[in-house]
């Protein structure tokens, strides 16, 4: 199983980038997929979740900016970022937790993607 992240880039303040995170390879499910970020010296920090359902979760720091959302059809994650600040540049990371079989699953995390608010 993969996670390929994509979307990040170069972007002024006050602009918008929409992230996206396709799983590939063997999948029997998927549970909760979300996005996280790291920004240089800092601790890698989630800033949403999404359940299969639906149900979506945020970090007060990107509440009302930031929208997850996700295709199951196309197993991808999506993360519309608008409004953005400096303070978001990061690196910024997508996982999933995945059933590889019927009985098995851990959780899977893209490669990142670089993400820069320029002032």
């Amino acid at each position: 199983v993969q996670l390929q992240a994509s979307g990040g880039g170069l972007v002024q303040a006050g602009g918008s980038l929409r992230l996206s995170c396709a799983a590939s390879g063997s999948i029997f499910s998927i549970n909760d997929m979300g996005w996280y970020r790291q920004a240089p010296g800092k601790e890698r920090a989630l800033l949403a979740l999404i359940s299969s359902g639906g149900s979506t979760n945020y970090a007060d720091s990107v509440k009302g900016r930031f929208t997850i959302s996700r295709d199951n059809a196309k197993n991808t994650v999506y993360l519309q970022m608008n409004s953005l600040k400096p303070e978001d540049t990061a690196v910024y990371y997508c996982n999933a937790d995945i059933y590889y079989s019927r009985y098995f699953r851990r959780t899977f995390w893209g490669q990142g993607t670089q993400v820069t608010v320029s002032s």
